[in-house]
């Protein structure tokens, strides 16, 4: 077994435990492989596995990986997305995990109409932690945002996605995926049309707590392709 099938063995086996605890179905749980450290022959590795979606941050980075290995897979851009980037990204990966304000949904409306491509599936960025470092929308914003966005029919709002503080215990971030589940279920109730049925949260130092508070997505870098900085 090589380091990579190890890893995502390991991986599977923490995904069961966190469901088995919060009482979910394995199945309800996506895993996004950020192989934003990784070569076009490691990526490649990734998707031998059967792992289905890559996630990648540097529009620059992704290209070459994309133009080599893109009809293998699922692409994600997760990465804070500048507009001039998103010709980039549009008709090219799947979904967006990283839409915060409405000048970017209008180019990308602009690009998918342009280009005749489906709607864009995006996760709407909320920053739930208020960290000044972060992207995103405030959960003050959230609503009116996500109103905004569902009135272009070029994009699909499939879900939420933050990112929680770095911490030495997991457990300290619990709060800021919750708060999301909350934002998620109130959203649901005053705008039932926009559905947002997924929540992107939570990456290799904390995916299991992400999990018990009702991730759908989780975004794993060092614990699934190795290396010691944070993956997303």
């Amino acid at each position: 077994m090589n380091e990579f099938a190890y890893r995502w063995e390991n991986v599977k086996q923490r995904i069961e435990q966190a469901c088995f605890r919060s009482g979910r179905n394995p199945g309800e749980v996506n895993v996004l492989a950020v192989t934003k450290y990784l070569d076009i022959e490691g990526t490649r590795n990734i998707l031998d596995l059967g792992l289905q979606h890559i996630g990648e941050n540097r529009v620059q980075n992704a290209l070459p990986k994309w133009e080599e290995l893109g009809d293998r897979g699922t692409w994600h851009f997760i990465g804070h997305l500048q507009r001039r980037k998103v010709k980039d990204v549009v008709g090219r990966f799947a979904y967006i995990h990283s839409l915060d304000r409405f000048s970017l949904a209008e180019e990308i409306d602009r690009r998918v109409a342009a280009g005749g491509y489906p709607p864009q599936r995006c996760f709407l960025q909320v920053n739930v932690s208020g960290e000044e470092s972060k992207y995103g929308i405030s959960p003050q914003e959230l609503e009116e945002f996500a109103c905004e966005v569902a009135n272009l029919s070029t994009i699909e709002i499939v879900g939420l996605m933050t990112m929680a503080p770095i911490a030495n215990d997991p457990e300290e971030v619990r709060p800021v995926f919750r708060e999301l589940k909350r934002l998620q279920g109130k959203l649901q109730r005053l705008r039932p049309r926009l559905r947002v049925p997924h929540l992107s949260m939570g990456m290799s130092q904390d995916f299991e707590i992400a999990i018990e508070e009702g991730a759908t997505w989780v975004r794993l870098g060092s614990v699934l392709v190795g290396g010691g900085k944070r993956g997303r």
